[in-house]
Parts: structure tokens; C-alpha cells; sequence
């Protein structure tokens, strides 16, 4: 188990961020878990084997080596965000400006992992990691191109929906908060987390302690950290937890108004179709990617939408996120149950 002990200050310092390279990192760790081990995201798994001939195979074979089934994963991978909300851009350049000496040492680390290096194909493993470390770069030039060509494949597509169901976590998170402290933010995090008596303890495959010393600590909401918990305490950053965000069992589904569903009758093909694509909260941008429509056009139907009572909005940092209703819902629900719908 990982204690992180926690001051007064660090309780003050708590923050969440959303990292479109976690994601994409963690995900390798579901791609190597394989179906049987990733049911949950089976439907992402399924679709990313008929995008995968778009990389090269000595990329895949790099990332592999990188990220492992379980066990370590080297910290430069996955740097803390420093806003609630960054690009992936913003990360890759994290992981360019890495210290190349300390990026060599989570390499050779790596490649010597008892847990991370089971399996077929340790000792080409081994060797790659090794040359990666040789180099004046450690590798981080490769590493990042092998990562941003993964980037645009995997995730890049899913990104939006991802993204949303985030935003989501971290405004139901947030409330708890301000309805009952810490406590109440800490207390459904994830079945493998607790936090009592100012410390935070997370089950994990090896025993270890840290003090947040003043840093804070940076929760990371990650649906591809399910079903474990990634740790990073890793100094001058505060330490960063992953967990699964909350309505992870619902994200790859898909609810489509039918062609001849009634609600199509009463709203048009589109505002029926945003309906039922907003069962999560997204911004005017993210639905017009998930739409395939340009942001000013859907800005029309979501305020018609909303005025109509179907929407509710409300401001997440600069950002303003849309979502169904109740009575959208129920609207939904009911056209969906009628002969044809």
C-alpha cells in the first residue's frame, strides 16, 4: 500500500486536472491488458485494431516496451498538468523538456522492473530501454513521435466524449467539496483509496510512504487508469493519483435518436440527435466534433434546446458545458419506448 500524508497546507492545495496524455499513455496499458483483461473498454479496443495499421509497427513496439501491463511506469510519461484543462501539445512538450538524466534513469529502472518485465519478449524489452538510455537524449525524441503518432490514432477520436466525462468528475468532485470537505470529495474515489487521519492510502502491489510536504496533491481523473489507481510522487511536483472517473460503465455507449423516431418528428434530425448525444456534458466545441458540424451552427441548436428546457448550462473555468435535462431525459426516454422509435 502507498500512504501519501498530508499537512493542513496540502489539504488547501488539492486541485484536479484532466490530461489528454494520461490518457494516452494508460491506454497502452489497456491495449496490453488485452480483451480479455479491458472488457469495460472493449468497444474502444475493438475499434482502435481497425485504426492500428495507420502506425508503425516499431512505434507500437517502443510504447510497448514503455508502458507495461503493470508494474512501473516511468514518471516522464505522464507530467503533472499545470491547469485544470491542457492540450496535448502542452504534455508532449512536458515530455520533451524531461531531464534527460533522470528520463535514463526511469529507463534503466524500467527495464530491470521485476513486475513491469513479465511476459514473452523481456530480454528485446530490456535491450531497447537500454539503448533509449545510451543515447544523449535518452530517447526522448523518438519517444515523443512514437507517442504523438499514437496520440492521433487512439485517442484523438474519442477525445471529446473522454474529455467530457472528465469535466463531469471533477464538477461532481468539486461539489462534494464545497458540501462537505475533503472528506466527502476523498470518500468515493475509487474502492482502492482511503483517506483518514490526513492521509491517503492506496492499495497497491508494493508497500511505500510520502509526504505531500506543502505541495498539494493533483487528482487526475483517467478512464484508462480502470480498474487500477496510478501514483506519481516523483519531487518538485506534487504526487498526482489517477482513479477512474465516475459513469465510466456508460462512456463507449452510444444513443442515437433513429431516423424515424418520433422525436425526430418534433425536434428535426439534428436537435434530436444532439439530445441524445448529451448525456454527458460537453462544450459547444466538443459537440460539434462528436456532431461533425461547425461550432457556430450547433451553438443555434443547443440554445434552442435550452430555451425549449431540454439543457441546462453552467460555466466550468472558461468553459460552458451543456447537458440534458430531466425533462430531457424523460423526453429521451419515452420516444424510445414507442412502437418504431
Amino acid at each position: 500500500m502507498i500512504h501519501l500524508h498530508f499537512t493542513a497546507t496540502d489539504l488547501t492545495r488539492v486541485r484536479f486536472a484532466a490530461s489528454p496524455l494520461t490518457e494516452t499513455v494508460a491506454s497502452l496499458r489497456t491495449l496490453a491488458a488485452g480483451r480479455r483483461g479491458a472488457h469495460l473498454h472493449r468497444p474502444w479496443i475493438d475499434r482502435f485494431a481497425e485504426r492500428a495499421g495507420r502506425l508503425r509497427q516499431r512505434d507500437l513496439e517502443l510504447l510497448r516496451a514503455l508502458v507495461r501491463p503493470e508494474g512501473y511506469l516511468p514518471d516522464f510519461l505522464v507530467p503533472p498538468p499545470g491547469r485544470r484543462s491542457s492540450t496535448f501539445a502542452d504534455a508532449l512538450a512536458q515530455v520533451a523538456e524531461a531531464d534527460p538524466a533522470v528520463v535514463a534513469r526511469e529507463l534503466a529502472h524500467l527495464a530491470e522492473h521485476r513486475v513491469a518485465q513479465q511476459g514473452p519478449g523481456q530480454e528485446r524489452r530490456r535491450a531497447l530501454l537500454q539503448e533509449l538510455a545510451r543515447r544523449p537524449d535518452a530517447g526522448i525524441g523518438p519517444v515523443s513521435e512514437a507517442i504523438e503518432a499514437y496520440h492521433r490514432v487512439a485517442i484523438a477520436p474519442d477525445w471529446p466524449r473522454i474529455e467530457a466525462l472528465l469535466n463531469d468528475d471533477i464538477a461532481y468532485r468539486l461539489d462534494a467539496l464545497a458540501d462537505g470537505g475533503v472528506d466527502r470529495m476523498m470518500s468515493n474515489l475509487h474502492p482502492l483509496v482511503t483517506f483518514a487521519d490526513q492521509t491517503l492510502t492506496i492499495i497497491k502491489y508494493y508497500d511505500g510512504h510520502a509526504d505531500c510536504g506543502g505541495r498539494g496533491l493533483l487528482l487526475v481523473p483517467c478512464v484508462f487508469a480502470w480498474p487500477d489507481v496510478l501514483v506519481r510522487t516523483a519531487q518538485p511536483e506534487p504526487p498526482t493519483v489517477s482513479y477512474s472517473p465516475r459513469g465510466l460503465g456508460g462512456l463507449w455507449e452510444e444513443r442515437r435518436a433513429q431516423d424515424d423516431s418520433p422525436l425526430v418528428g418534433v425536434l428535426g434530425q439534428t436537435r434530436a440527435a444532439l439530445l441524445a448525444q448529451l448525456d454527458l456534458p460537453m462544450s459547444t466545441s466538443q459537440a460539434a466534433t462528436q456532431m461533425a458540424l461547425s461550432a457556430p451552427t450547433l451553438s443555434v441548436h443547443l440554445q434552442a434546446l435550452r430555451a425549449a428546457g431540454l439543457l441546462t448550462s453552467r460555466r466550468a473555468g472558461r468553459q460552458v458545458l451543456y447537458s440534458r435535462t430531466e425533462l430531457g431525459d424523460r423526453l429521451l426516454s419515452e420516444a424510445g419506448r414507442r412502437p418504431g422509435a
